[in-house]
């Protein structure tokens, strides 16, 4: 098999298969990045093209849509009959218009997107979100299961990328609440270190309210019973300690913005989980 692309997360998915005892060709654009995997037993291929005519699937970790393009279009005749899995970061319609281009060419396609970092891969944790090609992703599963946890989402070759990166979304958000809470203490001679000791137990045990907002949102009913609601939910309090330590408002105020537009629009009495309504509908 083929990987293109030895960036962090290309090296760690081709480590990955050498481990596992795939015959395994690697070729990176910049020279030097293969040698670790060559002396671990990987095939160093000169150009992409020798790298995609030692056969079998073809995994692809590049930058970005445009890569993928300059790398792939090149050699569309070496890759019919192929199967393609791709990992690079794409948007969903960048997913789906890659996947047209490999029918067109008559490459099987299967897109991905890693839930992991590098230095997770292979090991307890890490998944990789599948769509596209049903026949590539049964073929090849315990190829991909090495890995990490390896579901597949559909035919829809957009829909890896769409969950990918909502799970992102996620992340990062709460990742910059992390980080304006650790900025607020900071003043008060907090460390950071410190503050993450608290925040993680807490973060962690508010993610069981996922499944309650989740039901909330899906019956389309923010009065039922039990929910904390939006005027309660006013975040001002944050916002001016925050202002009293000199610290900026941005991850605080979205949250305050989603709230009030809420309220603004009449709904105060009905629970927080309506800010759905905010996002989903900003006009």
């Amino acid at each position: 098999m083929t990987v293109l692309g030895l960036g962090a997360m290309g090296g760690a998915l081709a480590g990955a298969l050498v481990d596992a005892g795939y015959a395994t060709t690697v070729w990176n654009r910049s020279p030097g990045k293969a040698d670790g995997l060559v002396a671990r037993g990987a095939h160093g291929a000169a150009t992409a093209e020798e790298a995609v005519r030692s056969g079998g699937p073809v995994v692809v970790c590049l930058l970005d849509h445009a890569s993928v393009h300059e790398v792939l279009d090149p050699l569309a005749g070496d890759l019919a009959g192929r199967p393609v899995v791709n990992v690079t970061t794409t948007s969903p319609a960048q997913s789906r218009e890659l996947a047209a281009w490999a029918a067109a060419h008559g490459v099987a396609y299967l897109d991905g997107g890693v839930m992991a970092v590098p230095a997770m891969i292979g090991h307890p944790g890490a998944s990789v979100l599948y769509s596209g090609s049903p026949a590539v992703f049964e073929e090849h599963r315990a190829l991909l299961e090495r890995w990490g946890d390896a579901s597949w989402f559909g035919e829809d070759a957009g829909l890896a990328s769409l969950y990918d990166l909502a799970l992102l979304a996620g992340m990062y958000v709460m990742f910059a609440g992390f980080l304006h809470g650790a900025a607020m203490v900071a003043p008060a001679g907090v460390t950071a270190a410190e503050f993450a000791r608290r925040a993680a137990p807490w973060l962690t045990a508010m993610t069981a309210g996922f499944a309650g907002f989740a039901e909330v949102v899906d019956g389309g009913d923010y009065t039922v019973p039990g929910q904390q609601s939006l005027e309660f939910s006013d975040l001002g309090d944050i916002l001016a300690a925050g202002a009293e330590q000199g610290v900026a408002d941005d991850a605080v105020a979205m949250v305050q913005r989603l709230i009030g537009r809420q309220i603004d629009a009449g709904h105060g009495k009905e629970g927080f989980a309506r800010i759905f309504e905010s996002i989903r509908n900003p006009a």
